[in-house]
C-alpha cells in the first residue's frame, strides 16, 4: 500500500469538498463512516437515512421514530470529519482532540441537558465493559502521557495506532462520544502518516471490540492490527476507482510501447 494513493485520496477529498460534490469519495466515506461509527453505538438511522441527511439535509421516517440524538450526533459526525480533513497534517493534542469532540458533541441537546462536557473531558466516572476507565482527575494525565509516547515514535506504523486507540479507549477521556473521536483519530492519523485509512463497520463490531478487549486487557495488540488491516484493505478496495482513474487501454498500450522501446 503506497502513499500515492493517500495523497490522491486526500487531493479528492479536499477537491470534493470544496465542490460539494456529492457523487465521489468524500461523499462516500463521509456516509460511511457516520454510519457506521453511530451505528456501533447505538443510533437508529440506516444507512439510507444518514446518505439523505448528508446529502439532503432532511430524513424521511420510513414509518419509524427518529431520535432526535440520533440525527444531532449524525450531522455532528459529518462536520467533526470535515474539522478532522482540515486539521489531518496536524500533531494530535488535547486541544485537537478536543476540538473533534466539541464538532461531534455540541449540537446534541441530551448531552447538554445533562450537564455533560462538550469539547472539555470528562466530569463524572464512566464505564466500558470490564475496562476500568480513568477517573476524571486522571484524565488529563493519562492523555498527556499518551501523547508523549506516541510523539517520541521515530514513525508512526499500523500497529502504533492500535495501541494508541486501545489506550485512548481504556483511559475514555470524554463523557460521551470516545468510540467516535477515537475512530476519528485513526483515520486521521492515518491520512497525516501515509497509511491507508480505515472505517470500522458496524457489522464487524463484535471481532472489534473482542480484539480491542484483548488489547486493553492483555497487552495483545496483534489481533487489532489485523482487524485495521482487514478494514484497510476492504477500504482501499472501495475507494481505488474513485482516487485513482482507470487507464484507458489505448493509454496502456502506448505507455506500454514507449517502455519497450
Amino acid at each position: 500500500m503506497t502513499s500515492h494513493f493517500v495523497e490522491e485520496l486526500i487531493h479528492r477529498f479536499e477537491v470534493e469538498q470544496q465542490k460539494n460534490d456529492r457523487g465521489g469519495i468524500y461523499a462516500l466515506t463521509q456516509r460511511m463512516m457516520a454510519y457506521n461509527s453511530n451505528k456501533i453505538e447505538g443510533s437508529t438511522l440506516t444507512e439510507k437515512q444518514t446518505a439523505s441527511l448528508f446529502d439532503t439535509g432532511t430524513l424521511s421516517s420510513e414509518d419509524a421514530v427518529i431520535r432526535a440524538k440520533d440525527v444531532e450526533e449524525m450531522t455532528g459526525h459529518f462536520l467533526m470529519f470535515n474539522e478532522m480533513l482540515k486539521t489531518y497534517d496536524l500533531p494530535l493534542s488535547h486541544e485537537l482532540i478536543k476540538r473533534y469532540h466539541y464538532k461531534l458533541k455540541s449540537g446534541v441537546f441530551e448531552d447538554l441537558a445533562n450537564g455533560y462536557p462538550v469539547g472539555e473531558y470528562k466530569n463524572r466516572r464512566n464505564m466500558v465493559s470490564d475496562i476500568v476507565t480513568a477517573m476524571p482527575e486522571e484524565v488529563e494525565g493519562r492523555m498527556t502521557e499518551l501523547l508523549e509516547w506516541y510523539h517520541a515514535l521515530p514513525q508512526h506504523t499500523l500497529a502504533d495506532l492500535a495501541k494508541f486507540h486501545a489506550d485512548y479507549e481504556a483511559i475514555h477521556p470524554f463523557q460521551d462520544g470516545n468510540g467516535r473521536t477515537g475512530r476519528i483519530i485513526l483515520f486521521k492519523e492515518c491520512l497525516k502518516n501515509d497509511i491507508v485509512p480505515f472505517i470500522i463497520r458496524d457489522d464487524r463490531k463484535v471481532e472489534y471490540y473482542h480484539a480491542l478487549n484483548a488489547a486493553q486487557t492483555k497487552g495483545a495488540y496483534g489481533a487489532l492490527e489485523q482487524f485495521f488491516l482487514d478494514e484497510q484493505a476492504e477500504y482501499k478496495a472501495l475507494a481505488e476507482g474513485f482516487v485513482v482513474p482507470i487507464e484507458r487501454t489505448s493509454d496502456r498500450r502506448r505507455r506500454d510501447h514507449d517502455q519497450e522501446r
